[in-house]
This record gives C-alpha cells, sequence and structure tokens, in this order.
C-alpha cells in the first residue's frame, strides 16, 4: 500500500513534464488512443508510450481496452489529493498577495504625492 506522501511524490513528478501535462490536457477533453496522442509531438510512439506509463504509475491515466485498440482516460483522483494538499498554504500566499497589494498601494500614494 502506498502512503499519501509517495501518491504525492508520483504525481508531482509526473507532472513535472510539459509533455504529460499536454497529454492530461488533452485527456481533460475526452478519452484517446496512443497514436492521438502523440499527434502533436514531434516524438516517437515508444517515446510517447513511456510518458503514457510515468502517467499511469502515478496513477492520472487509465489505459482501457476496447477491441483492438486500448483508449487512455484521464483519472482526477491524484490531482484532487495534489489539490487538498496545496490548499493548506492557500493563507501564506494569500497574505502575500495582500502584503505586496499595499506595499504597490504605498507605492502609488507615494508617487502621487511627489507630484
Amino acid at each position: 500500500m502506498m502512503s499519501d506522501s509517495d501518491q504525492l511524490s508520483l504525481t508531482f513528478a509526473a507532472l513535472a513534464n510539459k509533455t504529460r501535462r499536454s497529454i492530461l490536457a488533452r485527456l481533460a477533453e475526452g478519452e484517446a488512443t496512443v497514436n492521438e496522442l502523440a499527434e502533436p509531438f514531434n516524438m516517437s510512439l515508444p517515446a510517447i508510450s513511456k510518458h503514457i506509463k510515468v502517467l499511469e504509475r502515478a496513477g492520472l491515466i487509465i489505459q482501457g481496452q476496447k477491441a483492438q485498440y486500448r483508449p487512455c482516460t484521464i483519472d482526477v483522483t491524484p490531482l484532487v489529493e495534489v489539490s487538498n494538499w496545496t490548499e493548506q498554504y492557500r493563507h501564506i500566499w494569500e497574505n502575500r498577495f495582500d502584503q505586496m497589494d499595499a506595499y504597490m498601494s504605498k507605492l502609488t500614494h507615494k508617487e502621487n504625492n511627489d507630484e
């Protein structure tokens, strides 16, 4: 059984690659075959298959079996876990944005008074 932190590590490692994020974006529109997923990339089918295997190991996609082809679909469960993990840090970045906004307002106010 995999711990939550191990699953997060697999998910983040899979998402660290632009090609894999593009594949997930395509699958968010609906299922696709490996050939369909490979179309927009200038890579070999074996290279795309390796990316798909990484996404599969991370639990982000599922390859089905329909007749002679194996369509891929997205599984958002690991993304929900990423969202839950990042949510615990929301107050930090919101506070920093508030501080930046206050600083920008202070600069604007000072600039207007200097004119």
